[in-house]
């Protein structure tokens, strides 16, 4: 198992910490394949009922690594990006992000994805992708889903950061609270959770993600192609910089 990210399931709770602390808590590639190949295995043969996301020091996630060159190594890593959303989304494990600290591009993302966000009052919040000349297509391809289009554009395109009582406020995240109570709040809701019916749980995850999903897959799929052809255009210019 990569050290950079935790993965442990006790009874009907899977967690994941990421633990890359150096580096911000920065997602790699091996932090995201040991996360896809455990969610997959819960997709088809569910042994947990929750699914709890976080992070070791200072910062939640400052968000992912890019390591690809070339066509089809670009290709490859930003596939597997959008197929970790879609996965994230279509668990039958209800998703709880436990946002101690910053969360921004990737890991502001994926906090947003989880069914539920908690998210200390003292973190910020961005998308700074823009101001590497990267548009975020990934993120905008459910953004616009939990706040109206423009707020979600606004927010791509400049990278402002937003605070969490004001993402509360929006509907972007699930709750804002101080920062000693991001874990209890976190167990408090799983406690919950884990009293209602198994199966009525999943059928109730299940319906509000079909009335989701065929936008978000056509979104995907686009933002795949985006994704890869202006990952490709920074690589290029800075390839001639470098000359």
């Amino acid at each position: 198992m990569d050290e950079d990210v935790l993965i442990s399931e006790d009874g009907p709770v899977l967690e994941f910490v990421l633990n890359n602390t150096g580096a911000g808590n920065t997602i790699t590639t091996a932090m995201f394949n040991a996360m896809l190949e455990t969610m997959n295995e819960q997709l088809q043969t569910p042994s947990a009922r929750l699914l709890r996301i976080r992070a070791n020091g200072s910062v939640f996630c400052l968000g992912r690594e890019r390591s690809a060159t070339g066509l089809i190594e670009t290709h490859v890593e930003v596939e597997r990006l959008v197929s970790f959303k879609r996965l994230l989304r279509k668990l039958p494990l209800i998703t709880i992000a436990e946002v101690h600290g910053d969360a921004a591009g990737f890991g502001f993302g994926l906090a947003i994805l989880c069914d539920y966000a908690i998210v200390s009052n003292s973190a910020s919040l961005y998308f700074p992708e823009m101001q590497f000349g990267l548009p975020p297509s990934a993120i905008m391809t459910y953004l616009a889903e939990y706040i109206p289009p423009r707020l979600a554009f606004h927010l791509v395109l400049t990278g402002d950061t937003i605070s969490p009582e004001t993402a509360e406020r929006i509907g972007l995240i699930s709750a804002c609270v101080a920062p000693d109570h991001v874990h209890l709040r976190a167990e408090a809701i799983s406690e919950r959770i884990l009293k209602l019916d198994e199966q009525a749980v999943r059928d109730c995850k299940s319906f509000f993600q079909h009335s989701l999903q065929n936008n978000f897959e056509q979104n995907a799929r686009l933002a795949v192609e985006t994704l890869t052809i202006d990952s490709l255009r920074l690589q290029r210019r800075d390839s001639l910089t470098e000359r």
